[in-house]
This record gives structure tokens, C-alpha cells and sequence, in this order.
């Protein structure tokens, strides 16, 4: 008795390939791009942070100075620290692509990653509810 059958390890080739075309597309279309980091507290938007490069700090909202964000020298920015208990929004790591995002939803805080230039004439438009 066979675990696994040719055509169902064909299959598998053929969805990692796809998956790693995918990755590959949307890391050269947005990682060039110019970013702009958005925090959000309680859905308002409170601050917008240019993601240059060369800038390194840490700093907090004042709405909430129990939450710490980094910003790094490469143009990447995380969530440090915070007084939640579980930690997730720490977990998430440095985001620095278009389109990455992280929360500390027991603080309401949103970090989102956007372009710098705004929307993009290619993006989709959702409308849910």
C-alpha cells in the first residue's frame, strides 16, 4: 500500500510551483515600491511614518504609550512592545512590504503598510456589509 501516488505528488510539484510564482511576483511588484507605515487607533488614523531608509527609533502613540513601535534602518518598522497579554502584535515581526500589516487588537492599535504615493490605479476596490 502506497502512502502517496505519482500524480499526487505531481500535484503537489505543480501548487508549490504556482505558490512560489506568486510569491516571487509580489515581492518584485511591491518591494521596490515606496512605503509609508499607518498606525491606527480605535480605526482613526493617527499617525503616518515615511519608511526611508537611514532612520532608526523608538516611539509610541499618545493615545497609548504602553505600546512601543521600532522603526529600523532598513525601512522596516514592528511593534516592540506592548501590555498585552499574548503578545501577537510583538510576534508579527518587521514589516516593511506593501500590503503587510499587524494589530494589537486588546490596545485597538493597527499598523498597516501602504504605498507612499497612496492607491495605486491597479488596486481592487472591496466593499463588504
Amino acid at each position: 500500500m502506497k502512502f502517496i501516488k505519482k500524480t499526487d505528488f505531481i500535484i503537489l510539484l505543480i501548487i508549490l510551483a504556482c505558490s512560489f510564482l506568486g510569491w516571487m511576483f509580489y515581492q518584485k511588484e511591491y518591494k521596490s515600491e515606496a512605503a509609508v507605515a499607518q498606525i491606527y487607533y480605535k480605526s482613526e488614523l493617527v499617525e503616518t511614518i515615511d519608511l526611508t531608509k537611514g532612520v532608526d527609533r523608538r516611539f509610541s502613540i499618545p493615545q497609548n504609550k504602553n505600546v512601543v513601535f521600532h522603526q529600523f534602518s532598513d525601512g522596516s518598522i514592528c511593534f516592540e512592545k506592548s501590555n498585552c497579554s499574548n503578545k501577537i502584535c510583538i510576534k508579527a515581526g518587521r514589516l516593511k512590504t506593501v500590503g503587510q500589516s499587524a494589530a494589537c487588537l486588546p490596545n485597538k492599535i493597527v499598523l498597516k503598510i501602504v504605498p507612499k504615493n497612496g492607491k495605486n490605479a491597479s488596486d481592487s476596490d472591496l466593499v463588504i456589509g
